[in-house]
């Protein structure tokens, strides 16, 4: 086949990994292990929100936008990422992959925006105590996680539309999914304007998400240290370090992924890091929420001891 003939076939092939026949049970198991974890805390988590009344605020609410987006991201690739384990034969049709590439990015994006809105919302609970409850209004909490769907979904529209409109001359996704750039990769098309407006949808994401992050972290810090009041700190700290970590978390295995699509000589890693970036927060954000969050904690542990004093 020519470099530049066009296919027409609408199947391709997913790299995956390369894996030892002995570690691949064990592989399946652990990542079936990972994605049942993943199912049980955040649906949990989900459902105490959505049926305690207690738990009916702000923060909570915006808390449900993390565990959905979890939710649809890794189910989006955890069970075909499984799947592709066990199979030698990793076949996808582009639209699947198209799909799985949309709604991947989304998640990632969606995260950011979602940090960013909680953000706002410990400043306002922390700096603004006694006006929280007029300006987080159920409206405002709506209004602001529309917002962060929104600008998350037009942004990605943008970035998955501008590479299906590519011919491809190449059927083999080098990668163990399909994101935005393995399938533009896959065209022998002038892809400047796919390179161009990724800089630019990875630069206002990251601006808007640090910049807010550091903002909001800055002003609250600058509080706590002109009133010096210690109930404040330690609500402060409570409140901000669960945020925090989660935010790092996302931000670092983000970035890892991004900078290792630039170096080809190492595919293990760059797929290793774009899952780590999909599992680990999605895992720790009902553990690091439900132990830093006082009253998430205690409704848990008031259900568990219903539960035990039943039997």
């Amino acid at each position: 086949m020519k470099k530049n003939e066009t296919i027409l076939s609408d199947i391709l092939e997913i790299q995956g990994f390369d894996i030892s026949p002995e570690f691949i049970y064990p592989l399946f198991f652990l990542l079936l292990f990972v994605y049942s974890s993943l199912l049980f805390s955040n649906i949990g988590v989900l459902a105490l929100i959505i049926t305690e009344k207690s738990l009916h605020q702000p923060m909570y609410f915006l808390f449900c936008n993390l565990s959905v987006n979890d939710l649809i991201g890794n189910t989006v690739l955890l069970p075909q990422l499984m799947a592709h384990i066990l199979s030698t034969e990793r076949f996808v049709t582009y639209n699947q992959c198209a799909i799985q590439a949309f709604q991947s990015h989304t998640f990632g994006s969606a995260s950011h925006m979602i940090l960013i809105i909680m953000a706002i919302d410990r400043y306002v609970a922390i700096c603004h105590p006694l006006r929280y409850s007029s300006i987080m209004t159920t409206r405002t909490v709506i209004g602001l996680s529309a917002s962060a769907w929104g600008v998350s979904l037009v942004l990605v529209s943008v970035l998955i539309g501008l590479t299906v409109r590519l011919s491809r001359c190449r059927s083999l996704i080098q990668n163990a999914y399909c994101d935005n750039a393995s399938l533009f990769k896959l065209s022998c098309e002038d892809v400047s304007i796919n390179n161009i407006y990724g800089l630019f949808f990875t630069v206002l994401l990251f601006s808007c998400s640090i910049g807010g992050i550091v903002v909001t972290y800055i002003r609250i810090a600058l509080i706590c240290w002109r009133k010096k009041n210690k109930e404040l700190n330690n609500r402060a700290l409570q409140t901000c370090t669960s945020h925090l970590v989660l935010y790092l978390i996302m931000l670092w295995s983000g970035f890892l992924t991004i900078i290792l699509h630039r170096f080809p000589d190492y595919p293990d890693l760059r797929k290793i890091a774009y899952i780590l970036f999909h599992v680990v927060p999605a895992n720790l954000n009902p553990i690091i929420y439900g132990m830093q969050t006082r009253s998430l904690r205690d409704k848990i542990t008031e259900i568990l001891r219903r539960k035990v004093l039943s039997y």
